[in-house]
């Protein structure tokens, strides 16, 4: 965390990055705390609280901004002074009221079994993100606010219909995942970072309330377990489950501790501020004393303020209990309760109720703090603290990535989601889909001409540019504060096109036939198409190239390998010239000047290429298809090496550049 000296020269022995500075901006009250991480732990070295003079929120959204602001700018202030020192930047939560989820599914087969590597993973995944997005947007079609993807969670892997845990470097055939979408509206965000710039303060780190929580309060060691987190703040009560090692479900309930205080004021005619006053009181006084809005002083019994909140103590625990089992299916092996409504008196008794659990499995949060914070000054064991220990903890323990300074393109992004971000996250969160990381040839035209099975070639697609800091990278690279990342979409080649007149040589046109009749020069042939001219069976230099067998005498270039062709001015000699390989070109390059052609090395043979237009560069994926293998259905895992390094498809290619692309055979993994 950034520090900057403070004013009259203030000293300090801190270091400028050592410092976490965390504000939960609630409901009733902000909570500001700063810590360093130390030994794997947050150490705590300073907390500060206040409430909102008024109702300056309202179900965790901020409503107004000026007023929050000012709350927050105290708790700053003080924690300041404290420390001596400046703070700078702050990591927030967002509140889960208006979150909203969508579940989705993604299964890929292939031919024959193969290793599962990292781009399979993200390709998976991100098919099963674009299947969230679409059903999320059917859905909210008629909803008329902005939402956008904040992250997602994979709750199941299965391989070949068995599930596990982590896919990587695991063979099988099939694949497939189940993953939690999560979509919040856009002023939700935009509102805490209005008020932080108020303040004078960065978004160093942003998260969910209920994924903070959850990360003080069950700690990564226990999720294998089917748990329950319920954070209880004062106008929503943000609910997280666990199971299998990881976070399936995030929920919340629509009542919380306003609903007890706003009983209050109902049966005892008494301002907010009082009410909340006396909901406190009713948890450790025998008499409530309290004036009503009449100035008339009262004094009651705690039983009778307790019978007076009853109905809607009773409500919130049990929409807590139904938001759980909808979510979990059923009830959870143990629940925690979080936050500042969970003190209220009786609350783990109503809850276990509601829920049919034994009462030994419902847990005031606290005990499981010290898995990753501690504090010399402080007592953390205080359910309070569930969100503010879970922000700093996920920030200084690098449980969330402080994604709102990536750069993509040029422009800053504000995500966020609950584990580390890659750059796959980055780019189907701003809009990409799994289409535009890898190019696709355009489709290849198959006719029968004169007998003989004949190939035109769609052309090759652009492959895409994905830099991370200048550095070609992979989408499953892990993102970084103030990472640059650049990223241009893949663009699809163009599909073959033919006409009759590409092929038939002048006198023959009265006796060419398409699939049996006599049809126009200029018709359009689609694959399928069976095409007799009565020519010899030849290859125009002005069309693809063919998988034809050539007669022996004069062989025809081949699609993917290209044909050999002799020197234009190669001395006649009666002794065999010497056995140098002879390179490798295209039908096109045939036809330009030497100085036009660009030539490699594939897989240890001479390739020549015509230049492209501009002079624009050849990348790895253009030479692919030259390489004879079938990107559709490969018989194995595609190796790309250039210049005995291993490379990417979208690598930039150099004349005089050995490039290597093959097939690694299941077989040979295993030797």
């Amino acid at each position: 965390m950034k520090i900057n000296e403070g004013k009259a020269g203030r000293q300090t022995s801190r270091t400028q990055n050592n410092l976490i500075f965390a504000l939960d901006i609630g409901t009733r009250s902000i909570i500001g705390l700063v810590g360093t991480v130390q030994d794997e732990k947050l150490q705590v070295l300073a907390i500060d609280k206040e409430e909102h003079a008024r109702r300056a929120m309202i179900d965790g959204q901020i409503e107004d901004i000026e007023q929050v602001a000012k709350v927050a700018r105290h708790v700053k202030e003080r924690l300041e002074n404290k420390l001596e020192c400046s703070l700078t930047n702050v990591c927030v939560a967002a509140a889960g009221r208006a979150l909203k989820t969508q579940k989705a599914f993604c299964e890929m087969e292939f031919e024959k079994p193969q290793r599962i590597d990292e781009e399979i993973i993200g390709r998976l995944e991100a098919g099963a993100i674009e299947k969230a997005e679409e059903a999320f947007a059917q859905e909210m079609e008629q909803e008329g606010r902005q939402f956008f993807l904040v992250g997602y969670t994979v709750t199941q892997y299965l391989l070949d219909n068995y599930p596990i845990s982590d896919l990587l470097d695991h063979q099988g055939q099939r694949v497939s995942a189940d993953v939690i979408a999560t979509f919040l509206p856009s002023e939700v965000v935009e509102s805490l970072y209005t008020t932080m710039g108020k303040v004078g303060l960065e978004v160093a780190s942003l998260t969910l309330e209920p994924i903070a929580a959850i990360n003080a309060a069950i700690p990564e060691n226990i999720r294998l377990l089917n748990l329950a987190l319920v954070d209880i703040g004062a106008g929503t009560s943000d609910i997280a489950i666990s199971r299998d090692g990881s976070i399936v479900g995030y929920t919340m309930a629509t009542v919380a501790g306003d609903e007890i205080t706003e009983a209050l004021m109902k049966s005892y005619l008494v301002d907010f501020q009082t009410a909340e006053r006396m909901k406190i009181d009713i948890q450790s006084q025998e008499n409530i004393e309290f004036t009503d809005i009449l100035g008339l002083p009262h004094t009651v019994a705690n039983e009778e303020a307790r019978a007076s909140i009853d109905g809607s103590f009773k409500t919130l625990c049990k929409e807590i209990a139904e938001k759980i089992l909808a979510v979990n299916g059923n009830a959870p092996s143990a629940v925690f309760l979080a936050g500042g409504g969970s003190k209220l008196a009786d609350m783990r008794e109503c809850v276990a109720k509601y829920l049919e659990m034994d009462l030994n499995r419902v847990a005031i949060a606290g005990n499981n703090f010290s898995v990753n914070a501690v504090s010399d000054e402080y007592d953390l064991n205080n359910p309070e603290y569930a969100t503010p220990l879970g922000i700093a903890v996920s920030a200084g323990l690098n449980m969330i990535n402080d994604s709102c300074h990536v750069m993509l393109n040029g422009k800053r992004s504000k995500l966020f989601r609950s584990g580390s971000l890659t750059v796959l996250d980055i780019l189907m969160m701003n809009g990409y889909r799994s289409q535009d990381l890898l190019a696709r040839s355009g489709r290849n035209i198959v006719i029968q001409l004169d007998g003989k099975r004949k190939i035109f070639h769609g052309s090759p697609g652009v492959p895409s540019q994905l830099q991370v800091n200048g550095q070609d990278t992979k989408v499953s690279y892990i993102v970084h504060a103030g990472d640059q990342i650049h990223f241009t979409p893949a663009v699809d080649g163009e599909n073959a096109k033919v006409t009759l007149a590409d092929i038939v040589e002048p006198g023959f046109e009265s006796r060419t036939s398409v699939n049996g009749k006599i049809v126009p020069l200029d018709t359009v042939l689609k694959t399928g198409d069976v095409v007799i001219t009565g020519m010899e069976p030849q290859i125009p230099e002005n069309c693809a190239q063919t998988e034809a067998k050539a007669p022996e005498k004069a062989p025809a270039p081949q699609p993917e390998k290209e044909t050999p062709a002799a020197p234009k001015e190669a001395p006649k000699a009666e002794q065999p010239a010497p056995a140098a390989a002879k390179p490798k070109e295209t039908p096109a390059a045939k036809r330009v000047q030497p100085a036009q052609v660009c030539q490699f090395t594939l897989n240890g043979e001479p390739l020549l290429l015509v230049k492209k237009e501009d002079n624009a560069p050849y990348y790895l994926m253009d030479l692919v298809e030259y390489s004879g293998i079938d990107l559709k259905n490969p018989n194995g895992l595609i190796q790309l090496r250039v210049n005995g390094r291993e490379s990417y498809f979208q690598d930039e290619l150099k004349p005089g550049d050995k490039i290597d692309i093959y097939l690694q055979q299941k077989n040979s993994e295993d030797n």
